[in-house]
C-alpha cells in the first residue's frame, strides 16, 4: 500500500525546512550575525521531522542543544527561533537562550538544555505531573547517545520504570556524542541494553529512514500514552557536519562523513517516493521554503537588543524591603 501522498510531502517539506535553515544559519554565523555556540542538526533530519508529529500539541517536549529541527518540527515559527539565533528580543527565548535554548512554553516545547543529559530529569518531572493529574498527555525529551554515559540518564531511566511514568526517551545516536566514538566511551554500547536494564521497553530504527522512525514512535507513543510504562527508541543517526562550529573535527575520517552523506534521509526519502511512483514537485517545496527562510531573516534583522536596564530582569529577584532599612 503506497503512503498518503500529502503526508509524504509533509514529511519531505520539514526535512527540506529543516536543512535549508541550518545551512543559512551556517552562513549567518560565518557572517557574524549569529554568535556564541552553534550545533547543526544537518543529516539528522528524519527524527525531528519523522517523530514529532505523532506527538500531541498537549504532550511536552524537552531537547538538547542541537533542537533547531525539533523547534520548527513542533510549529515554533521560523522567524521566532531565527530571531533567538540573532539574540534578538522578538526570538522564541527573547533573545536570551540563543540557538542552544529555544523555548516556546505555548507549544510546550521547553527547551532547548545546554547541559548533556540536563533534561532528562525534567522530563521525568512534567511526566510525573501527568501521572499525578491522571491524564493520557505523556512526556518526550530527545537527546544524544553522550547522555547514555550521564548519571542523570540512569537515574531518569530507573525512576520512569519504577513508577510506570509516562516517559518516552528519544536517543539520537549519531556515533560521535561531542567528539568521541561510542565505542571509546562507553563499554556497552548496545543502547537498548541499557534501557532495559532498568525495566524500560526499548527499541532501536534507523534514523536515517523518516518512515522507520515515524512508524517507531506510533508504536512508542501509543506504548506510553495506553499506560504501559516508558520507553526508550533509539535512532541511529549521522551528522553531517562537526559537532559545533567551533569543533576542528579531527577525530573522523572525511571518509566516513562522506560515506554516510550517500545515505541522507532526504534524497533517500525522494528516491524511495519516485519508486513508489509518488511525484512530488520538489522546487514548488524548495520556492516555498526559500520564501519562508527569507523572511525570518528579514524578522530578525528588524528585530530589537534587549535595552541594557533589562539585562538583570528575571535573573535576579528584587529583594524584599527590610523595615527601618534604607532601600
Amino acid at each position: 500500500m503506497k503512503p498518503d501522498a500529502s503526508e509524504s510531502r509533509r514529511l519531505l517539506w520539514q526535512m527540506l525546512r529543516i536543512r535549508r535553515f541550518e545551512e543559512a544559519c551556517a552562513e549567518l554565523y560565518g557572517a557574524g550575525k549569529i554568535r556564541g555556540f552553534l550545533h547543526l542538526y544537518i543529516g539528522e533530519e528524519a527524527i525531528a521531522a519523522g517523530a514529532m508529529p505523532e506527538l500531541r500539541p498537549e504532550d511536552s517536549v524537552l531537547a538538547t542543544y542541537r533542537e533547531h529541527g525539533h523547534a520548527l518540527a513542533r510549529g515554533v515559527p521560523m522567524g521566532a527561533v531565527m530571531a533567538e539565533m540573532f539574540g534578538k528580543r522578538e526570538g522564541c527565548s527573547g533573545g536570551r537562550g540563543g540557538s542552544m535554548h529555544l523555548f516556546d512554553a505555548s507549544r510546550r516545547f521547553f527547551g532547548g538544555n545546554a547541559i548533556v543529559a540536563g533534561a532528562l530529569p525534567m522530563a521525568a518531572g512534567f511526566a510525573l505531573a501527568e501521572r499525578l493529574r491522571h491524564t493520557d498527555r505523556i512526556a518526550a525529551c530527545f537527546f544524544g547517545e553522550g547522555a547514555v554515559a550521564e548519571g542523570e540518564f540512569h537515574e531518569t531511566a530507573n525512576l520512569a520504570a519504577l513508577w510506570r511514568l509516562p516517559l518516552l526517551l528519544l536517543c539520537e545516536n549519531n556515533l560521535y556524542a561531542m567528539g568521541t566514538a561510542l565505542a571509546r566511551s562507553e563499554a556497552e554500547t548496545d543502547l537498548c541494553a541499557k534501557a532495559r536494564s532498568h525495566g524500560l521497553g526499548a527499541l532501536s530504527v534507523d534514523g536515517m529512514n523518516i518512515g522507520a522512525v515515524r512508524d517507531a514512535m506510533r508504536h512508542a507513543v501509543a506504548h506510553v500514552r495506553s499506560g504501559e510504562g516508558p520507553m526508550f527508541v533509539e535512532f541511529r543517526t549521522y551528522r553531517f557536519r562537526a559537532h559545533s562550529m567551533f569543533d576542528p573535527e579531527l577525530y573522523r575520517p572525511r571518509s566516513e562523513v562522506e560515506h554516510w552523506k550517500q545515505h541522507c534521509p532526504i534524497a533517500a526519502f525522494e528516491a524511495h517516493l519516485k519508486a513508489l511512483g509518488i511525484e512530488i514537485d520538489v522546487p514548488a517545496i524548495e520556492r516555498e521554503i526559500a520564501d519562508e527562510l527569507a523572511a525570518a531573516v528579514a524578522f530578525a534583522e528588524a528585530g530589537t537588543w534587549e535595552p541594557v536596564e533589562h539585562l538583570m530582569d528575571g535573573v535576579v529577584a528584587a529583594p524584599a524591603p527590610t523595615p527601618g532599612v534604607p532601600s
